[in-house]
């Protein structure tokens, strides 16, 4: 062999060997995602200089010594770049840093040209982008890794019981992490087996907004991986993940530095007053004496002040929800504020032709941003009857809320007399203009219309169980049920909704708000609502998605009478099949049944026997679990009145009802049914 191609030979291998070495250095990234409607930039133009420039520079000038990473870069302060860096709270500085100079190389290779971008490996995740990312609560993309293996089906509930404990103090101490880190990993035993689990937040969210965005990953949990031994939930402002075998390791969490202790004073040294120590009492009683009277002025004016706050903050929190915030705080948000002139822009200045609805308290109309992202806005009516009360209510609550069963807010708009909503625009609109339609609703085979009833489970069980705050939707209705290009439900409309702290279990109104036909009795007739008051609905809700037909307008042959009595009566009799939709073709008979059984044990009169969403989402999942037997419903209306009717009520008890809609309700002995007006929604 010549010394030419053994030159060849060993530069070949040479450059082999370091492409194998390459690649083994800069895997593949587990979970990318490029934002391609956020803007491009073209290539060797100044934002893509100042992103090599900034990215290169990153994880050698910016750290906060503790895994987290920000920095942004531009050159004459023009096409300014922001990025941000995260590694795994137990993960040591080289390999941190190793990490994000991996992900800065692949990243820029799998979105090219992109002016934002995020991706992430198991130990790190980064972001770029053309604006500032920090202090930003973002909850997409979510990125979903589920286990393969099952647990078996007399685990399952203890489970993910205890996965749910372990997750809530997981967060709140996350949350609490100060603005160094927010991680916190540790174990907890379920029967046989341990399960291991972290939790962490880009440590420039607020507690409040970790708290809200780990609440948001663990709802997604029960959606993705019911039943599994394992997942993993990452999202750009947090992330959470649980296996049965250890993955982090705990002694390599370097340790917070601690408050300095407060040095005690040094002994003052015995000096001799040459004035002897009659002028030195003299003017010890004097300094005395001025800081008594200052104290005591300044004590008189701290109270005066404080009474006058404690009067004013009472008479600004008359209609103040458990867990809001003032109203100053809303206009502050300034990622989630939107200029009205905008949304006239985007709405074709409210156009007719983007009219998507007329909703209780005002008109939903289509539009498209600048950017080509469709919003739907809810423009509130000035005479709607929705003060700045419920105004309020809706964008705090909707804001805190992030479930992919959930209507996602955007932002809102608040000039002069104009409140805006701009939320999501989801594609094939509300439960009822499919369901009720009788050509829309023969295109929904079973597996459509079990994944619409799974999917608002799971978002009631989110509100009622997972969120920060426990939430009683009061409205739930196919009207309020919207459906996206994927037949994934969303629950919308949390304009009526109520917030408890999680140790509050039920509560009581004045004023009766919400449909005829899925308010359960004892809302209806008394003003009690809690989390069986949604469960009641959300029963109804199952029996019309099966039947196809309206609650207040079923029909069977000549006779017309309330859904829930007539399911009761042909459940008794063996006669259910009568109930489903002569167009629902297809499907597992059997799961369709067990649904109705489903639908009767939620609608039942007593708010005990009434099963909680926890129990409704197992009983949906496992079809090994025996159920009750279901008892008489509560209602037995007969109306030819659409159900789509907002009541309003003032009376210590009773319902409310128009002169053409007739209520039979159980009313015990002596007392009587109030009828009074009925507010058209």
């Amino acid at each position: 062999m010549t010394m030419v191609s053994l030159t060849t030979l060993f530069f070949s291998s040479h450059v082999l060997l370091l492409l194998i070495t390459q690649s083994l250095a800069q895997p593949d990234l587990a979970g990318h995602f490029c934002f391609n409607g956020k803007g491009n930039y073209t290539t060797n133009s100044t934002y893509q200089t100042n992103l090599d420039t900034l990215l290169s520079s990153l994880v050698s000038t910016n750290g906060n010594g503790y895994g987290f990473y920000n920095s942004s870069y531009a050159e004459n302060s023009t096409n300014q770049v922001y990025a941000t860096g995260l590694c795994r709270g137990d993960v040591v500085a080289d390999t941190c840093r190793s990490c994000l100079k991996n992900s800065s190389l692949e990243l820029r290779k799998l979105c090219p040209n992109q002016k934002e971008a995020l991706g992430f490996y198991d130990t790190c995740m980064l972001r770029y982008s053309n604006r500032s990312l920090y202090g930003l609560m973002e909850d997409y993309p979510p990125f979903t890794f589920v286990s393969t293996r099952n647990l078996s089906s007399s685990e399952v509930e203890k489970f993910f019981e205890d996965l749910g404990n372990l997750f809530r103090r997981l967060s709140s101490e996350a949350a609490a992490g100060g603005s160094l880190r927010k991680f916190a990993a540790n174990n907890t035993t379920s029967g046989f087996k341990t399960i291991y689990a972290l939790a962490q937040c880009t440590p420039d969210l607020s507690e409040e907004l970790c708290t809200d965005c780990l609440a948001g990953a663990y709802g997604d949990i029960p959606t993705n991986s019911y039943g599994k031994d394992g997942a993993r939930i990452v999202k750009p402002s947090c992330n959470i993940r649980y296996e049965i075998s250890p993955f982090y390791d705990l002694e390599n969490v370097a340790p917070l530095p601690s408050s300095p202790p407060i040095s005690a004073p040094s002994p003052s040294t015995n000096t001799t007053n040459s004035e002897g120590p009659q002028k030195s009492n003299k003017s010890r009683t004097i300094i005395l004496v001025v800081v008594a009277v200052t104290v005591s002025l300044v004590l008189i004016v701290c109270i005066c002040i404080y009474l006058r706050v404690r009067k004013t903050k009472k008479n600004l929190d008359q209609n103040k929800l458990p867990g809001a915030e003032d109203a100053d705080e809303i206009r502050s948000a300034e990622s989630l504020q939107f200029d009205f002139g905008t949304i006239r822009v985007a709405t074709d200045d409210f156009s007719e032709a983007n009219k998507l609805g007329q909703g209780g308290f005002g008109s939903v109309y289509r539009g498209k941003l600048s950017d080509g992202e469709e919003i739907a806005v809810k423009r509130l009516s000035m005479d709607s009857g929705q003060g700045d009360s419920e105004f309020k209510n809706e964008v705090l609550l909707v804001a805190r809320l992030q479930h992919r069963n959930l209507v996602r807010l955007l932002g809102f708009c608040l000039q002069g007399n104009e409140r805006l909503l701009v939320y999501e625009f989801v594609p094939n609109s509300s439960l009822d203009h499919i369901i009720f339609d009788p050509i829309k609703r023969a295109q929904l085979d079973w597996d459509k219309r079990y994944k619409i009833i799974e999917g608002i489970a799971r978002g009631l069980l989110y509100l009622h169980e997972d969120s920060r705050l426990r939430i009683i939707h009061r409205d739930l209705k196919a009207s309020n049920i919207l459906i996206d290009a994927e037949l994934n439900s969303k629950i919308s409309d949390f304009g009526m909704a109520r917030l408890f702290v999680l140790d509050e279990t039920q509560g009581n109104t004045s004023r009766i708000v919400g449909t005829y036909g899925y308010m359960a009795p004892e809302y209806a007739m008394h003003g009690h609502f809690s989390v069986k008051s949604d469960v009641y609905s959300f029963g109804v809700l199952i029996l019309e998605i099966i039947s196809g037909q309206k609650n207040s307008c079923f029909r069977q042959g000549e006779n017309m009478e309330d859904l829930p009595s007539y399911a009761w009566k042909s459940w008794r009799e063996g006669t259910t099949s009568n109930l489903i939709d002569p167009t629902l073709t297809n499907g597992s008979r059997t799961e369709i049944m067990r649904c109705i059984h489903i639908g009767l044990l939620c609608v039942q009169e007593n708010i005990a026997d009434r099963p909680t969403m926890t129990s409704v989402i197992l009983m949906l999942n496992s079809h090994s679990l025996s159920l009750p037997v279901p008892s008489e419903p509560a209602f037995f209306m007969h109306s030819s009145v659409g159900s789509d009717l907002s009541l309003g009520w003032e009376s210590s008890s009773g319902v409310t009802a128009s002169k053409s809609n007739f209520v039979s309700v159980k009313v015990p002995e002596n007392e009587a049914a109030l009828i009074s007006e009925v507010y058209p929604r």
